[in-house]
């Protein structure tokens, strides 16, 4: 048995040791509450489109739990990101700061702007936009004109900057929300994995001038599709309805639309099983963060890797579990992979950075070291709460 073999091994056993012997997948819904009931009453009422009283009571609940005064959901996550970037003003022709490791929504959004990703560098605790990294990277590649960030090589605005919380970790709020403001770049937080996890006592997606949930159904609670837009701003809250409601201007009967609007609004059907949801996150958060000391103790003999924990200061939703292999045996990520899925429990690697998909080759970027080799040491493991009943 080789090296990669072996500890391909190693990680299954400790695997097992944490969820026991059934095959595991990666992360599924924890259905345990009122989710029948409420989607039962929807049925019942008729009203299982984008007109009913769930609507409004995930809203209103999605803002009592994160501490956002406002929230409007949206049928997707990626839908969020899109309107909360031109809600924030990215215009066609502009450029956005994205990190080169994020799922491809992140780089997907800025596209459907008409503007230009420019992939920005990693750092090792978070997973997230290294702050330091990206100051010195803007003070040498950007100048202010006219309260504008603007790039000197390309001689395009850089109008927002787009931080991901990896896997539910949080992402160093601070050193990118003094970049916002001297760089005069708006922030917007894709937090579509991180509902649960906090910055220093303050929810992700309510630090920025906006951010946007995802509520997949792979993600902590889920309404099958669906997303959410954060905001403490009322009238970019009050505009982001409007554009996702079709830009229809409000009448007892007429139909009258003032600008290019978008159908994002979010079925009662699916609202409903997120309020359902929502009612039952504290246990899912305790089942998450209890998985995950389980898996502390299984790998704490393991030599070659760690398991990712929470960045200080924070408190992570701990979303999908994530082991980090040695920079020295990154060569084993794929015979790992390979050992752990033929043996029904399923894992992943991070995903292939932005910068490498065809689409998105010709976009500017800074050096993405740091993000390239955590691109190749990172490994999500089964990370379903209800694995923690076992």
């Amino acid at each position: 048995m080789n090296d990669g073999s072996s500890l391909a091994r190693k990680i299954l056993g400790a695997i097992k040791i944490a969820v026991g012997e059934a095959p595991a997948a990666l992360h599924e819904p924890y259905f345990i509450g009122n989710e029948w009931l409420y989607l039962k009453e929807c049925l019942d009422s008729s009203f299982v489109s984008s007109v009913g009283k769930f609507v409004d009571l995930f809203e209103s609940d999605l803002e009592k739990f994160t501490g956002a005064k406002y929230a409007v959901a949206v049928v997707n996550g990626t839908a969020a990101l899109h309107i909360a970037l031109k809600v924030a003003g990215v215009k066609a022709g502009d450029e956005v700061l994205v990190p080169a490791l994020t799922f491809v929504a992140t780089a997907n959004a800025v596209s459907y702007c008409n503007a230009i990703q420019h992939f920005v560098d990693s750092e090792s605790i978070t997973l997230g936009i290294d702050a330091y990294k990206l100051r010195d990277y803007l003070n040498s590649h950007t100048e202010q004109k006219s309260k504008c960030c603007i790039n000197k090589t390309s001689g395009r605005v850089v109008r927002a900057i787009v931080p991901m919380h990896v896997f539910g970790h949080p992402v160093d709020m601070d050193g990118l929300m003094r970049i916002s403001h001297d760089f005069n770049i708006a922030l917007v937080e894709d937090a579509a994995e991180s509902l649960g996890s906090y910055y220093y006592g303050k929810h992700t997606g309510t630090l920025g001038l906006m951010g946007t949930l995802s509520f997949n159904g792979n993600k902590t609670i889920t309404t099958g599709g669906g997303g959410a837009i954060l905001t403490n701003d009322y009238e970019l809250a009050k505009f982001a309805k409007h554009l996702t409601t079709t830009a229809k201007v409000p009448h007892a009967w007429e139909y009258r639309h003032d600008e290019i609007g978008y159908n994002y609004r979010l079925p009662n059907l699916n609202a409903a099983l997120g309020c359902a949801q929502l009612e039952q996150i504290d246990k899912i958060l305790i089942a998450k963060r209890d998985l995950f000391y389980r898996y502390q103790r299984a790998f704490s003999g393991l030599e070659g890797l760690q398991i990712l924990s929470e960045p200080k200061g924070c408190k992570s939703n701990f979303w999908l579990q994530t082991l980090r292999i040695d920079p020295d045996k990154v060569g084993y990520q794929n015979e790992i992979l390979e050992i752990t899925n033929e043996a029904g429990f399923m894992t992943r690697p991070a995903w292939a950075l932005m910068s490498e998909l065809n689409q998105f080759k010709g976009c500017p970027r800074m050096d993405l070291s740091t993000a390239r080799l955590l691109s190749s040491q990172l490994i999500n493991i089964p990370s379903s709460p209800i694995l923690a009943t076992r």
